[in-house]
């Protein structure tokens, strides 16, 4: 089938043991869609949700990319691996601790800021080749600790020999190294075995498809269950323009009201619509100091 031109934004509930890469590319063949990119990579060991952007809708991906995420993690206790997951050597490190309360007070000092060293086994780049592969090689590099933020960590069960977590967190978050450093904390040791991402940038994985459910589906259902490109900047204030102020936008000229705009910043921009129906999305404006509102990022088509 012939490529086609796709916007919008799909929900995919990532299953194990393929790529990000791998799904988006099923699923840009599933919609025969031209353009396509994912908003951060879940790793093949990982699953749960993966926005998955088509068309238009990839020029605002960068911003899933920089989004909390959130993550249900299945953790180890009393066991070490050398991946810092199932997929490494494993061994006996110690005796889980048998009290809840002590795992609640180990898991509440890891609540706020902290630094955070990246795992080796991971897709962080040294000198143009990710971490992984060195790994494999047998090398050690040395790697910087990041500052990173955990918003929240909640127990879901706890039966001593495994912890299962909620965990709210900043972009940049390894829970790999999380699991790891809560294991030497304990005093037990411990390792990942299992990662399901749940939340990220307001989207839920209660929202997402799974991809067995999206292969089963007709095209026409497929594409019915893409979001518009809009869906990625709700967050942001919008301004609504008319006619004359969307066309000095699409030619790249800038906008300046006599009453001006109270706020800076970036806005979503949105073309009037004379029938009453919601406006239409044509991309992201920045208002600067100076009150003159100047495109940053548009929709090459009418779109959404």
């Amino acid at each position: 089938m012939a490529k086609r031109k796709i916007d919008g934004v799909l929900l995919l509930d990532k299953p194990f043991g393929i790529t990000s890469n791998a799904a988006l590319l099923k699923c840009r063949w599933l919609l025969s869609a031209e353009k396509g990119g994912h908003t951060g990579v879940l790793d093949p060991f990982a699953t749960g949700l993966l926005p998955l952007c088509f068309g238009e809708a990839t020029k605002f991906a960068q911003r899933m990319l920089d989004a909390d995420k959130g993550y249900r993690a299945t953790i180890r206790l009393g066991q070490v691996s050398t991946t810092l997951d199932g997929e490494g050597e494993i061994s006996d490190s110690g005796q889980p601790p048998t009290a809840l309360a002590e795992v609640e007070r180990v898991l509440a000092g890891f609540v706020g800021e902290i630094e955070q060293v990246p795992p080796m086994h991971s897709a962080l780049k040294h000198q143009g080749k990710a971490l992984y592969e060195y790994a494999r090689q047998g090398v050690e590099i040395e790697r910087q600790a990041r500052r990173i933020t955990i918003y929240s960590i909640g127990v879901v069960s706890f039966d001593r020999a495994e912890l299962v977590i909620d965990v709210a967190c900043s972009k940049g978050t390894y829970i790999r190294t999380l699991a790891d450093d809560v294991g030497r904390a304990l005093g037990c040791g411990a390792y990942l075995t299992g990662l399901r991402r749940t939340r990220t940038a307001g989207f839920s994985l209660d929202q997402a498809v799974s991809l067995d459910a999206y292969i089963a589906m007709s095209l026409d259902e497929r594409e019915a269950c893409l979001l518009p490109a809009d869906t990625l900047v709700q967050d942001m204030p919008l301004l609504t323009l008319d006619e004359s102020e969307v066309a000095r936008c699409r030619n790249g000229m800038s906008i300046q009201r006599a009453a001006g705009w109270s706020a800076q910043g970036l806005f979503r921009l949105y073309a009037e619509v004379e029938s009453g129906d919601n406006a239409r999305f044509i991309g992201l404006g920045e208002v600067a100091c100076d009150g003159v509102l100047r495109p940053k990022r548009l929709l090459a088509t009418s779109g959404q």
